[in-house]
């Protein structure tokens, strides 16, 4: 055999060698055990478990959160309802890897050495449980994604530490008002609005049956310039407080009823788009919270108007503004239509 060729077999044969050595030295001797991966892998991951401090490690340094924590819904024992700071923050405490990650007396401690994470996508964290879907308990409060705000964050309207309470809702009036009392001041408020609060053809909304609370706080705001209209300015600025809260109290007392079927209307409700509208003002347009006025009987031109001017900015609320912008005037006009279509009587 000619001295090249053995030569050329004796180096295929030393590279070869040198391949099995070298991976028998780098490769994990567990490598394959279970899979393509380490299997040591497994045990290590096991061992690597977070540290959690407890709900009373945060109170401490986060007192206010923790009480609107404690207070909702989110920390109800009683029903089973726990979702402790943690859950979203993540562990306040890691484990040592120099002790194999079993001693809990040392490695990272928040806030010594370890930042806890602030969820900023809260549409993602939020529905882990409160995406609707089958089978989840009805009990837990469950959403259409898409349906409920769009785009939005769930911090728009929600306090992430007590979700039931919306952010800018309005509690009942502190001095409730008095109807009777405010029976005889609305003379001035018949032209627009209506001699019972109903506004038919009128250029005022609707008033009938809306939310004491919501009266207050918008009558409030036209006469300390914080919402402009020049003619309700102008009427605001000559009631004092008390005539406010009466005046609230009389249209909050009268009755506006539905005239169109509910079944009807609840069929319109998505080819509308007014599903994403329910959460603050009521399946039906009528708001169960203080928050919201009631949508139901106001005027189709009323209630596209003001999508509009909400859309614009040229009406302020930071909630309405970010659910309406981008909003067409078309589905503008649309949605009034859906509202309006259930009138008072």
């Amino acid at each position: 055999m000619p001295k090249h060729i053995v030569r050329l077999i004796l180096l295929i044969v030393a590279f070869g060698v040198a391949v099995v050595s070298a991976r028998n030295f780098l490769v994990d001797k567990s490598f394959y055990e279970y899979g393509h991966y380490r299997g040591n892998a497994v045990a290590e991951i096991a061992r690597d478990k977070p540290k959690y401090q407890g709900t009373t490690y945060c109170q401490s340094c986060h007192a206010a959160q923790f009480a609107e924590w404690s207070k909702g819904v989110h920390d109800r024992t009683d029903i089973g309802k726990v979702v402790k700071c943690e859950v979203c923050h993540g562990p306040g405490g890691g484990r040592d890897p120099q002790q194999g990650y079993i001693n809990a007396s040392t490695g990272p401690i928040h806030p010594d050495n370890l930042k806890l994470a602030v969820p900023t996508d809260t549409r993602a964290l939020c529905t882990l449980c409160h995406e609707q879907m089958p089978g989840r308990p009805l009990q837990q409060a469950q959403i259409v994604i898409e349906d409920h705000a769009g785009a939005q964050q769930c911090t728009l309207c929600h306090n992430p530490h007590s979700p039931r309470m919306i952010f800018g809702s309005l509690a009942a009036p502190a001095h409730p008002g008095n109807a009777a009392a405010g029976r005889d001041k609305i003379d001035m408020c018949a032209s627009c609005h209506g001699a019972e609060g109903i506004s038919a053809g009128l250029p005022g909304p609707t008033l009938a049956g809306q939310n004491e609370a919501y009266l207050v706080e918008a009558l409030k705001a036209y006469k300390a310039g914080k919402r402009s209209n020049p003619m309700m300015t102008a009427m605001a600025a000559n009631v004092n407080d008390g005539d406010i809260e009466n005046i609230a109290a009389y249209f909050a007392s009268l009755k506006c009823k539905r005239t169109v079927n509910a079944a009807d209307q609840a069929a319109l409700a998505r080819k509308a788009g007014a599903s994403v509208c329910t959460n603050c003002h009521g399946a039906n347009g009528i708001s169960t919270d203080g928050m919201a006025p009631n949508l139901i009987g106001q005027s189709k031109d009323y209630l596209a108007n003001a999508l509009k001017a909400y859309a614009s900015g040229t009406r302020s609320n930071v909630v309405m503004f970010a659910l309406t912008k981008g909003m067409s005037d078309v589905d503008a006009e649309k949605l009034a239509a859906y509202y309006a279509s259930s009138s008072c009587k």
